[in-house]
């Protein structure tokens, strides 16, 4: 497996994360979110991460009730609603890529 980094005391895994959940795969300013595995009950920085160094589907989280999104920059866990309505962190204000929202159906219950 590729490095792992702790993200506010949560190890966030995959390929070369750095101290804020970015990885080998997406690793732009706004690429901080960290997503959690149902299956592994893991933090993961992305799916191809996670399909990297794992032998098993990425288990999809409910979309209510749940932590399910982690942001990158201070820690805080979301559950898919407030993680989809949000443009930013709403404990820390760092933002978040929008093209995350493409990827929705592989993270969560949709």
């Amino acid at each position: 497996m590729g490095r792992m980094d702790f993200v506010a005391n949560t190890v966030v895994r995959g390929t070369d994360v750095d101290k804020q959940g970015r990885c080998a795969h997406y690793h732009s300013e706004r690429d901080v979110i960290a997503n959690y595995c149902a299956t592994c009950h893991k933090w993961w920085a992305c799916f191809q991460c996670h399909r990297d160094n794992t032998d098993h589907s990425f288990g999809r989280m409910p979309t209510a009730g749940a932590a399910a999104a982690l942001c990158g920059a201070c820690g805080h866990e979301m559950d898919y609603a407030e993680y989809s309505q949000a443009a930013s962190c709403r404990a820390c204000g760092h933002p978040f890529n929008p093209g995350c929202s493409l990827h929705a159906p592989l993270y969560f219950e949709l």
